[in-house]
């Protein structure tokens, strides 16, 4: 009966906005003082059971404390005193707004409430969309300043504008599940109890950031990976951005996030509008790994571009050459990539201007003459007559001020012109926000990518913004917005003049992955750090949110550059076949005998590529133990891949069975490799024996595949 509900209703009379997912609703009722506020967000009920319910009030209402539901998306006036997601300042000094409900429209799957200020010309539209097939509800607000042009009204400060703020039920704990790290340690995930405080998570970098992630999980404690009802949101930006989660005493618990940190604000005037980025949020009763799966469908039907298409395997020169790059060596890296199966062959930095390290050369994006006297096209041509893709890495929002670039337009860079300017890795942003800026790295790319035949680009962004500023401009900290959206557009005009270019998303390794830059490109460069140890955590935790089919994961060179563990081939290799496989050593130094297992493993890769890419992933051991596996099921359970790995060996202490909750029990299920055969019950409740080898560092990659019946 609610499958066939349609998936957006208003119904005026009782102002109740109700969106169904497949597997939930989402519920939100206009406030008699005309702002939208939280009803319901939850497993399916019924629209007659939705306007019977209360209306949310606080157990301690008292002339200090509001009784009245959530916001969703709170101003900073009445009786709120949590985080306001829409703070504004009027010319008249007078802050906050004090809406009246304007009315509604469903168009092209989005529902829009309009709202307009009682009494000064302001509008704001919170909208909702939910996407065919998926449990996620996308939302974002627009601002507009109603006043003409040739009217006395002054400009409107925005402080904060948010995309949305979330509500969690009343729950008898709440746990907030999110990500941490830095350069070389992204994506760890942290599970802790939620304090009864604001809870701020936050980028002030410019960009996504290394440390932190825009996405979150709210339960109740309990929920583990196949079971425990989980709420999850996770913000479409890639610049700054600001998360604040707030678990009030008396246990309701809110979020609201959207761009931008805090001190900056931006300017509207008469006409304007500011649009936020998607928050987008999903609600399962099936645990951390059914929220996961969810989010990765969402990104492959909603986000990623051609989803459909393999992920190459590619070979990156940068830990085999460094800077030191030159026609005759890289084409002898691809010779042997080639070899080795490789689908893709990417040169690195160091190929253009005065490139020899990293204190001169970014921006001036021509070869380097001397490294290739005859342009990049021989090299490119060889790369294509071998059979791969030729790609290129770009760093295009960055500068040296050793560069032709930067002497020639130094007010091009983002910079305030009465503080000293901070050089990180000897370099400077460029302010896309500037329409030249934008048109320059529109023509630079373009160029580059239509004379040298380029299939794949490596666009990179190696330093967080300092002393951010925009001389003469009225509105300095739209750069912070401005930028970023320049450099989506940048992309997004590149892929449509170059249908078949594709581009992989990379800031000094994991520092910009989101569901903003993900939207127009293939994959992400998830670390720096390719230690197989390290990687299994860092993998774990970016497969939260992302789906393995846009995690870029290399073997390369033992000892690792990064931590100098010394780990074997195979254990390497079966790390990184957990996501979008590549290969970034010394080819030139391995042996004979790595050069042929490489070749045997990268087959082996390519056999279950279509599982890792596209399946179903189950995260099916728990944290923290002694032996780490993920398995990925084909969506009508025909075939199975299982990759497990143990990092350290205790005697007498043997590798626990790895249960597959995900199979069949009624079903059997064949090893083609092993030739056995297994019972679907037995896989589940008591699980296969991965059979490692002895020692540590040991690893295994089981295939499985449903027996006719």
């Amino acid at each position: 009966m609610l499958a066939t509900l349609p998936p957006i209703t208003f119904d005026p009379d009782l102002g109740l906005a109700v969106l169904r997912t497949p597997n939930s609703v989402y519920a939100l009722r206009v406030g008699s003082d005309g702002s939208p506020r939280h009803l319901y967000w939850g497993a399916p009920l019924g629209t007659d059971t939705l306007a019977a319910l209360p209306e949310g009030a606080s157990p301690a209402a008292s002339s200090f404390e509001a009784d009245a539901a959530a916001d969703e998306l709170a101003p900073q006036t009445g009786a709120r005193f949590g985080p306001a997601g829409l703070q504004v300042r009027f010319a008249d000094g007078t802050r906050g707004a004090q809406w009246h409900f304007v009315g509604h429209t469903i168009d092209s799957g989005a529902l829009r409430l309009r709202l307009e200020d009682r009494r000064r010309p302001l509008r704001a539209e919170l909208c909702y969309r939910v996407r065919p097939g998926t449990d996620v509800v996308e939302r974002w607000t627009e601002l507009t300043h109603l006043g003409s042009p040739d009217s006395a009204d002054g400009p409107i400060t925005v402080d904060r504008l948010d995309s949305a703020s979330w509500t969690a039920p009343a729950l008898a704990d709440y746990r907030l599940s999110h990500l941490v790290g830095g350069w070389n340690s992204e994506f760890q995930l942290q599970r802790d109890r939620l304090p009864v405080a604001e809870t701020v998570l936050t980028s002030r970098r410019g960009i996504t950031g290394h440390h932190a992630s825009p996405w979150l999980a709210l339960d109740d404690g309990t929920a583990g990976e196949e079971r425990g009802e989980v709420w999850s949101t996770a913000l479409a930006w890639s610049g700054s951005w600001r998360v604040t989660v707030h678990r009030d005493p008396v246990g309701r618990t809110t979020w609201t996030g959207g761009f931008g940190h805090e001190g900056t604000g931006w300017t509207l005037r008469s006409g304007e509008s500011l649009r936020t980025p998607v928050y987008a949020g999903l609600y399962t009763p099936h645990g951390f790994g059914a929220a996961s799966r969810a989010w990765h469908d969402y990104v492959r039907r909603h986000v990623l571009p051609g989803p459909e298409r393999d992920r190459p395997v590619l070979y990156n020169s940068w830990e085999a050459t460094g800077f030191d790059v030159d026609e005759a060596g890289q084409i002898r890296l691809a010779h042997l990539a080639a070899r080795v199966g490789a689908e893709l062959f990417v040169l690195d930095d160091g190929w253009f201007g005065t490139r020899r390290d990293d204190r001169s050369g970014l921006g001036d994006w021509t070869p380097r003459p001397e490294a290739f006297p005859r342009g990049l096209r021989p090299l490119a041509d060889e790369v294509h007559r071998l059979g791969m893709d030729f790609g290129l890495w770009v760093e295009p929002e960055m500068v040296n001020p050793d560069s032709e670039l930067y002497r020639a337009h130094p007010d091009w860079v983002v910079h305030s012109p009465h503080l000293d300017a901070t050089e990180l890795r000897n370099q400077l942003v460029l302010n896309f926000a500037r329409p030249e800026v934008e048109a320059w790295a529109q023509g630079t790319l373009d160029r580059l990518v239509r004379e040298n035949d380029v299939d794949w680009l490596k666009w990179d962004a190696n330093r967080a913004f300092t002393e951010a500023g925009w001389d003469g401009h009225p509105d300095p900290d739209r750069l912070w917005i401005d930028h970023t959206r320049a450099v989506h557009r940048v992309m997004d005009r590149l892929r449509a003049a170059h249908p078949g270019l594709r581009i992989e998303a990379c800031a000094g390794g994991g520092g910009r992955v989101d569901l903003g830059i993900l939207a127009r490109t293939d994959q992400a460069w998830t670390s720096d750090n390719t230690d197989p140890v390290d990687r299994i955590g860092i993998q774990h935790g970016f497969s939260q949110l992302f789906p393995a089919q846009a995690m870029a994961a290399w073997v390369t060179d033992s000892p690792n550059t990064a931590t100098g563990r010394r780990t074997p081939l195979r254990f390497r290799f079966h790390v990184a076949m957990a996501g979008a496989l590549g290969l970034g050593g010394d080819l030139t130094s391995w042996s004979e005998e790595e050069l042929a297992e490489t070749a045997e493993l990268v087959a082996a890769y390519k056999r279950i590529r279509p599982l890792v890419q596209r399946g179903h992933q189950h995260r099916v051991t728990p944290d923290g133990a002694a032996v780490a596996a993920v398995h990925y099921a084909a969506p009508d359970d025909s075939e199975h891949a299982l990759l497990v790995w143990r990092s350290t060996t205790r005697f007498g202490h043997a590798p626990d069975p790895v249960r597959l909750p995900a199979l069949d029990p009624g079903a059997r299920y064949l090893d083609p490799d092993r030739k056995r055969e297994y019972s679907g019950a037995v896989l589940v409740h008591r699980g296969i024996a991965p059979d490692l080898p002895a020692g540590d560092h040991a690893s295994a990659l089981i295939r499985l595949r449903r027996v006719p019946t």
